[in-house]
């Protein structure tokens, strides 16, 4: 019988507002303060969640691919036929980069880049999890970065998605909106059995993943949820796992009124009754909305606190929002967890502009 190729995390690392390194990414206040890297002085917002010392995006990715290669095990040997998937902001240079960051950390597999919006990062890991599945790689590094920088906050502030009173408030009563922030992160995957020939300690297994469209609006999300739903369905079908399987849901929900709302029906479209006792919560609350890195900094928290049982927090709560009927966590440790034991898998979602959704599935090894 053939062992089927389950693609593990091998290695991974993150940098945002809460620090450098994965355990920052656990610890701390919402980090939001005033930007200082740019002028605002026009802005209606003036916030976001930026580091205050922080490199070039080259460097910054760069250091974060070296620091999960690290801690993944991996020699100048190994690497060499690792592939690079990158997510970054589109245009003309963003294929250059990949080469570059490739051949600066002696990643000597193909490259490949996604400019796919919020979903970017989310949609290289469900890449890279296809090709480790069917064989095609043994070992793939994928990478995201987003730096704070002055033309999308500009965007989103002059499409009033900013967040006016400063915090992000995910599916409670009162939200604003979201607010940015900066994200860098990388990790490895590889096949179990590949890992397993040199001795690798998996950190985390990718069980499912699921994307979808719905289609709906160019900017806006359907209400119904439907997309999200299909994607989420997706990766529990992938998985062979029930709804009840899931121990935590580390949401899209950005704090905007309709993609809140939007999330909690998906939730309950996909998850039937369960999706009122999950727990739930959207570490943007703290750490702000990396836009194309998203995917990959909120992976990295959603394994953090799968491993330490440790459940964030959604900060900036205000009370219930009679259209997110969910089981938020307000509170550490949280009192109303279904499972008599520590969750052994986590979903983390992330949706984008045009109506693309993306589900990932992860379980401890």
């Amino acid at each position: 019988m053939v062992e089927p190729r389950t693609a593990q995390l091998t290695g991974m690392h993150a940098v945002s507002a809460l620090g450098r390194g994965g355990e920052a990414q656990l610890a701390g206040s919402p980090t939001f303060g005033p930007v200082r890297r740019f002028d605002t002085a026009a802005r209606r917002v003036t916030v976001a969640a930026t580091l205050p010392d922080v490199g070039t995006l080259p460097d910054e990715l760069a250091d974060a691919i070296e620091e999960a290669c690290r801690a993944a095990g991996l020699d100048r040997v190994q690497r060499a036929a690792c592939a690079l998937l990158l997510a970054v902001h589109g245009g003309p240079d963003a294929s250059a980069l990949a080469d570059q960051l490739a051949a600066r950390c002696g990643l000597g597999g193909r490259t490949r880049v996604y400019t796919s919006a919020c979903v970017s990062a989310s949609t290289a890991v469900a890449d890279a999890a296809t090709l480790i599945g069917r064989g095609d790689l043994d070992r793939v590094v994928v990478a995201a970065g987003y730096l704070v920088e002055p033309d999308q906050f500009a965007l989103f502030d002059a499409g009033r998605a900013l967040a006016v009173d400063g915090v992000v408030r995910p599916f409670s009563v009162g939200r604003r909106g979201l607010l940015l922030g900066d994200g860098v992160a990388a990790v490895v995957l590889e096949a179990s059995a590949a890992g397993r020939r040199r001795g690798a300690e998996p950190v985390a297994t990718v069980a499912g993943w699921g994307r979808a469209g719905d289609a709906f609006h160019p900017c806006q999300p359907d209400p119904t949820g439907a997309g999200l739903a299909r994607a989420v369905g997706t990766a529990l079908r992938r998985a062979g796992l029930p709804p009840e399987a899931i121990g935590y849901v580390n949401a899209n929900a950005t704090g905007t009124a309709q993609s809140d709302a939007a999330e909690a029906a998906a939730l309950r479209r996909a998850l039937g009754e369960y999706a009122r006792q999950v727990p739930v919560s959207s570490t943007k609350s703290r750490h702000g909305h990396a836009l194309e890195a998203s995917g990959l900094l909120e992976l990295v928290v959603t394994t953090l606190a799968l491993r330490a049982g440790d459940l964030p927090v959604n900060a900036g709560w205000q009370g219930p929002d009679e259209h997110c009927p969910l089981n938020v966590i307000t509170t550490t440790p949280h009192p109303t967890t279904p499972h008599p034991t520590a969750p052994t898998h986590a979903l983390t979602l992330n949706a984008a502009f045009g109506g693309a959704n993306t589900a990932l599935l992860v379980g401890l090894p």
